[in-house]
């Protein structure tokens, strides 16, 4: 890939980036949703043009998703996204292929799955540090 078409890929993410940021503000979201779409921008190999086209759609999806509600009966919930993702596989395809919109759910579920492991972790560490500042503050 040359110089040129590295910059205008990351020009396009920094740009979906902030649209993102700007769509789903909340708690420490923009650095999760800036991470997501470099990580996923990275393991699709997305083109600057392929890019510019996938993310607008992607937002659309997510929001898509974002909106099942989580008080739905869960079978009924795990049916929905799969509708919502079937419907949006050949909107993907004719942009990226078959064979990385294929990737692409495979790279969704890893990248949330690397995220709730994260927070996890962050949530152990802080349970141990008031744990050990407790035990300190009471001998």
């Amino acid at each position: 890939m040359t110089i040129m078409k590295k910059i205008i890929l990351l020009f396009c993410v920094c740009f979906f980036s902030i649209l993102m940021v700007q769509a789903q503000p909340g708690r420490g979201g923009e650095k999760v949703q800036a991470l997501y779409i470099a990580y996923v921008t990275k393991q699709l190999n997305l083109t600057p043009d392929e890019a510019q086209k996938f993310w607008p759609l992607h937002a659309q999806y997510d929001n898509e998703i974002s909106a099942l509600s989580p008080s739905m009966n869960e079978l009924d919930r795990q049916q929905a996204s799969l509708n919502i993702k079937k419907k949006y596989q050949d909107r993907f395809i004719s942009i990226i292929g078959s064979d990385r919109t294929n990737n692409f759910f495979k790279v969704d579920m890893e990248f949330r799955a690397k995220m709730i492991e994260r927070l996890r972790k962050m949530r152990q560490n802080n349970l141990q540090k008031r744990n050990n500042s407790f035990r300190l503050n009471n001998n």
